[in-house]
C-alpha cells in the first residue's frame, strides 16, 4: 500500500486543491507550490516548508507516479498533480481526497462546503456516496470512516494516503470553518 510522509500530502493536496481552484496559475511553480503549502487558511496543520522540503517530496512523488514535472525552453519548472491518472480517480473523488489531504479529518457537512470550488455537491447522500467509493477503492482504500469520539455528532472521515490516521487525528479539528 502506498504510504506517503506528511510533507508529501500537504505537496498532493495543495496541487489537487490549486488546479481545481486557480487553473489560471497552474501547473504550479516551486515557488507557487512553496506558497500553497505554507496557505495560513484553510489547512490543518498550518506548516512552513522550505523549497528544499518541498522539492524532496515532489521527488518521492514524482517516483510514486502522484507528481509530474513540467519543463520548457527556458521556463520555469512546474508541477502537476498525478494522482487522478494513476488512480483513476473522477473530480468528484479528486474534490473529497483533496479536502481531506489538506486539512485533515472532516464530516460530511464539512467535505461538502470545503469542495465547493473544486466540485459542487448536491446533497450529504453524494458526499457519502463517494466516501464510501474511496473507502472500497481497487487495490487500496482511500479513505477510512472515523470512530465518534465523545463530544462530537457527527463521525468524520480521513484519507489513508499517510496510513492508518492517528487516534488524536480524530479529535483535532480545525478551529475555523471556511
Amino acid at each position: 500500500m502506498l504510504v506517503l510522509d506528511a510533507v508529501a500530502v500537504r505537496v498532493l493536496g495543495a496541487l489537487i486543491e490549486k488546479e481545481a481552484t486557480t487553473p489560471e496559475y497552474y501547473p504550479l511553480s516551486k515557488n507557487a507550490l512553496v506558497n500553497a503549502c505554507n496557505q495560513k487558511s484553510n489547512r490543518n496543520p498550518v506548516v512552513e516548508y522550505d523549497e528544499d522540503t518541498v522539492g524532496d517530496a515532489i521527488e518521492g512523488l514524482r517516483n510514486a507516479k502522484l507528481a509530474l514535472m513540467i519543463t520548457g525552453n527556458g521556463r520555469v519548472t512546474k508541477y502537476a498533480q498525478r494522482i487522478s491518472e494513476t488512480l483513476n480517480l473522477g473530480r468528484r473523488e479528486l474534490a473529497v481526497l483533496g479536502v481531506l489531504l489538506l486539512r485533515g479529518p472532516q464530516t460530511l457537512g464539512e467535505i461538502k462546503d470545503r469542495t465547493e470550488r473544486a466540485y459542487a455537491f448536491s446533497e450529504l447522500d453524494e458526499v457519502e456516496r463517494v466516501l464510501e467509493k474511496l473507502a472500497e477503492w481497487p487495490d487500496m482504500p482511500l479513505v477510512k470512516k472515523l470512530g465518534r469520539l465523545p463530544g462530537q455528532k457527527e463521525s468524520r472521515y480521513a484519507h489513508l494516503l499517510a496510513g492508518e490516521p492517528a487516534a488524536e487525528a480524530e479529535d483535532s479539528a480545525p478551529a475555523a470553518q471556511g
